[in-house]
């Protein structure tokens, strides 16, 4: 599951819509939408996410949080080393190798650090 994809299932839930009727107001099949919300349709485009904010009247610092989840929920994440350090590359792969094995807990230290080197420019509680 994409971090869009589990806000937006947090969302239904939240106010007791159905996959069916949601995906029936956004002009698109159960199982499109179910595909986007179980990270099985890549990132999704920005026009989809802006009608997902009209049909649920989503706006302001919301619809902000929903556009930038839907920016980091591509499931086919590639990274482009070319040009850093071998360093770099190794910690790609090495990272690419070992995510499925990582729980919760380790991903949100993990981030923290990122997050801290970065001032504060990575958001982890896209959970």
């Amino acid at each position: 599951m994409t971090p869009f994809g589990h806000k937006l299932r947090e969302i239904r839930a939240e106010r007791n819509i159905t996959l069916k009727d949601m995906a029936k107001g956004l002009s698109v099949s159960s199982a499109y939408l179910s595909s986007i919300e179980h990270g099985h349709r890549g990132q999704p485009s920005r026009r989809f996410v802006h009608r997902v904010c009209q049909y649920l009247n989503i706006i302001w610092d919301d619809a902000e949080e929903l556009e930038e989840l839907a920016i980091r929920s591509d499931p086919k994440v590639s990274v482009n080393t070319a040009g850093l350090s071998p360093k770099a590359t190794y910690f790609a792969n090495c990272l690419a190798e070992k995510i499925s094995t990582l729980d919760d807990e380790q991903i949100e230290a993990m981030m923290k650090v990122m997050d801290e080197e970065f001032d504060g420019n990575l958001d982890s509680s896209s959970e």
